[in-house]
């Protein structure tokens, strides 16, 4: 463990002591002082890729006495806040939707664990203040990770005045730690295993072709698809038992979004993505949809078998998502170590579980899809 991991590491420990404190049994002048006393505040572990962030925040969860926490991928959170918006909106709560959201998610969690804390869209943006104004006043404690400091999040983003109002409230509600050591841990990890080939040439895709009917015990490829929320769905050209294989025009190059991508590792446990190309900066949208996907995949202890245009630190180095690009380049690369995906009792919680190898009841055949 290097200095700024055991750093963070004391910090999520003296964490764990409060809640701690707060678990353990008092009689009634105890409870009645303790609704009185302040909340412990939170932690924003940020820093460069691969320095364990993910990895200390999850062994904290892990042991954390709260028992009403919860572990979630930031992106599958702000989908979740946008679907539940949307559906008490629905229900005649026009102007007091978020603020009825809020008390509903403090009702359900204490003690919430966010991977990736990350904020570029102005619809996020521009609900997340209210709605975290609301579950830090209900007694919410966060936790999460980032490869941003506080101040630079939605960095250039439109209306980002209205934003700032949230970053002086996170820095109220949580120690911001830099967990920055010279070591991308993850690198270290890599032993070489062939599945991601470059270049994307006929050679790799007959490589492709024998790794699927590896994967598939033999089953040729059949097209499904999967019902996305919101009433869409997600087409998958060749599909197996656990196994989905896309050209990367199919699955990056085409308008997606982190809901595509959540289903996608609800059914499945392994994906094939061929052809990826060189994402040059005119290419910063297919840049952002790979981003995403290799988050959701990772995150949830998916494996990925890819052949591509150039070496991962070399797929997307300039550009609007360049620098968030490293953190997916160190994902790939660790992808590709001898020791993923993970065991799944290694699985992190709060993400689709992918290695279960249960086919999802969401596959359709495609002659039946939505």
């Amino acid at each position: 463990m290097d200095p700024a991991q055991a750093g963070a590491a004391e910090r999520l420990d003296a964490l764990w002591r409060e809640l701690t404190a707060d678990a353990a049994p008092r009689g009634f002048l105890g409870r009645l002082f303790a609704e009185k006393a302040e909340q412990p505040r939170g932690l924003y572990l940020w820093g460069p890729v691969g320095r364990g962030k993910t990895m200390l925040m999850d062994l904290f969860f892990d042991t954390a006495p709260e028992p009403r926490k919860r572990r979630v991928h930031f992106a599958a959170f702000m989908l979740e806040v946008h679907a539940r918006l949307h559906a008490l909106r629905g229900a005649g709560h026009g102007g007091d939707a978020v603020d009825l959201l809020a008390r509903e998610i403090a009702s359900e969690v204490r003690l919430l664990c966010f991977d990736e804390f990350q904020i570029t869209d102005i619809a996020d943006a521009m609900v997340i203040g209210r709605l975290f104004t609301g579950l830090f006043a209900g007694g919410l404690i966060m936790v999460s990770t980032s490869n941003t400091a506080p101040d630079a999040l939605y960095a250039g983003g439109l209306q980002r005045a209205l934003f700032l109002p949230f970053i002086a409230l996170l820095k109220q509600k949580v120690h911001i730690v830099a967990v920055a050591g010279e070591n991308d841990h993850r690198l270290g990890r890599l032993h070489g295993r062939r599945v991601y080939l470059v270049p994307a040439d006929d050679a790799a895709e007959a490589e492709l072709g024998q790794m699927f009917r590896d994967l598939a015990a033999g089953a040729a490829p059949y097209p499904a698809a999967i019902a996305v929320p919101g009433g869409r769905r997600l087409d998958i050209p060749r599909a197996g038992p656990k196994v989905a294989w896309f050209a990367a025009a199919d699955l990056i190059g085409e308008a997606r979004s982190a809901a595509d991508y959540l289903a996608l590792v609800a059914a499945f446990d392994t994906v094939i993505l061929s052809h990826i190309p060189r994402l040059t900066a005119e290419r910063r949208n297919e840049a952002r949809r790979l981003i995403t996907l290799v988050d959701i995949l990772y995150d949830a202890g998916a494996r990925l078998i890819a052949s591509a245009e150039a070496p991962p630190e070399e797929l997307h180095d300039a550009g609007l998502h360049a620098r968030e690009f490293e953190r997916t380049a160190s994902r790939l690369i660790e992808m590709q170590s001898d020791d993923w995906p993970p065991r799944p009792e290694n699985q992190k919680p709060g993400m689709p579980a992918a290695s279960q190898n249960a086919r999802s009841e969401a596959i359709l055949p495609l002659g039946d899809a939505l």
